[in-house]
């Protein structure tokens, strides 16, 4: 299945955005894109979301956030470099200020990767049969990429390139079709950094942080250093139980807990980490009542989202057909908590991690434009970007060389190969 055709190389806008009606589908990319505003090859140029999905007309707007906010999150203004960048576009400037070196001076012609080519993914395939996808210094002036090491090699934005940006937007579209019209998308170093903005985004010292009883070690002692208590809810299964969060926060005692009633819930639903427990549709939507009921934000982070694997037949029995298609292997998938969201109380964290590899550090969210615009200002003066490299070498292997498509085939192949992994593992 071939990947989308490139774009015509073509500056646009700031202000421009798409608008499109209907729900992205895989058919649908190329039709999308074409409509679009064309992403802009210069440096460090500015991008959103808004460029690249649906304005989502007859959906809801986000609530505003701004009384969980904490005075450090209100505070933080734009970046003066971040902000100054947008002028390099002016035709005949010549600018000596922002500290953006020539590419003259990168030590970098030419990179090159060998990669599977759908739908042969394993290892021995990839080598014996592999695609070679290169990327040289030029590449977009000389009218052969969007993207290229003169451009992923210097400075960019806060918000990742718009190369990149744009991939990853379509896939939240594709898969989780985001149900308010104000949603944004935001790249980041994976989402332990992002998860600890978000702490400083809502927490103070003293509040309280829901979790599970069983919660992700690293995101409890990124907590605790910030002076944020976690409060850990009962579970079964299914992971979390929304009756016990309910229950707890109905009869809260300020006085008693010496803090203000929790607001704020952090959920691994899919794959809990360490206990391995998926919470079902069902249990999704009874958390998302009570997280309405008690007006609470929700951090949902999905690491293993697509490592869902197929169900457990037993030794003896067939194994259960692999999804027929795209849309089947959608289908099959645990509707996310992001795909339920009408109010915008949700920031989904992803990462390609787990599904690429770990060392690319390179993740993204998925919130309200509030909320990912308070992110952004963050990130300008802290991580600034992920890596230029990896946002380059993902955005050729997942944009101009696998395609949507390809991609989905990849998630696909993995979940059959961890399926295979476990299987063997029970047997034995």
């Amino acid at each position: 299945m071939s990947p989308p055709s490139a774009l015509d190389v073509v500056a646009a806008t700031d202000t421009q955005a798409a608008t499109f009606i209907d729900r992205l589908s895989l058919n649908g990319v190329a039709a999308r894109r074409s409509k679009a505003p064309a992403v802009s090859t210069g440096l460090a140029t500015y991008a959103s979301s808004d460029m690249f999905k649906s304005p989502g007309h007859g959906k809801p707007k986000a609530k505003r956030w701004d009384q969980i906010l904490t005075q450090e999150s209100h505070s933080r203004e734009f970046s003066s470099l971040k902000a100054a960048s947008q002028l390099l576009k002016t035709p005949g400037l010549i600018s000596l200020g922002g500290g953006l070196p020539s590419s003259t001076v990168f030590p970098f012609e030419s990179l090159q990767v060998k990669v599977p080519k759908p739908p042969h993914f394993s290892e021995p395939e990839t080598k014996d049969s592999g695609l070679l996808v290169q990327a040289g210094k030029h590449d977009a002036a000389e009218g052969k990429s969007l993207y290229d090491i003169h451009i992923a090699f210097n400075y960019g934005q806060a918000t990742g390139s718009a190369q990149l940006l744009r991939f990853v937007t379509e896939h939240t579209e594709i898969v989780h079709h985001p149900p308010y019209q104000d949603w944004q998308c935001t790249l980041n170093v994976g989402s332990t950094a992002a998860f600890e903005m978000a702490l400083r985004t809502f927490c103070t010292r003293g509040d309280y942080l829901m979790t599970e009883e069983y919660s992700f070690c690293t995101a409890l002692e990124t907590a605790s250093p910030l002076g944020v208590r976690c409060l850990g809810i009962k579970m079964d299964e299914e992971g979390l139980l929304p009756s016990h969060m309910d229950d707890l926060l109905t009869n809260w005692s300020v006085s008693e807990r010496g803090a203000k009633k929790p607001f704020l819930l952090y959920t691994v639903p899919t794959g809990q980490n360490p206990t391995g427990a998926t919470q079902s549709p069902q249990r999704r939507r009874e958390l998302y009542a009570v997280a309405q009921k008690h007006d609470l934000y929700i951090l949902e982070d999905e690491p293993y989202y697509f490592l869902q694997m197929q169900p457990y037949t037993g030794p003896d029995a067939p194994d259960v057909p692999p999804p027929s298609s795209h849309d089947a292997f959608l289908e099959a998938l645990v509707p996310s908590l992001l795909s339920m969201d009408t109010d915008g109380r949700v920031m989904r964290m992803d990462s390609f991690s787990k599904v690429i590899a770990p060392g690319m550090r390179t993740g993204w969210i998925t919130a309200s434009a509030q909320i990912v615009e308070r992110i952004v200002r963050h990130a300008e003066v802290t991580t600034q970007m992920p890596s230029g490299l990896s946002q380059l070498v993902l955005f050729k292997l997942l944009d101009e060389t696998w395609g949507h498509a390809g991609y989905l085939d990849w998630l696909i192949w993995m979940r059959l190969e961890y399926t295979r992994k476990r299987d063997n593992i029970v047997i034995a």
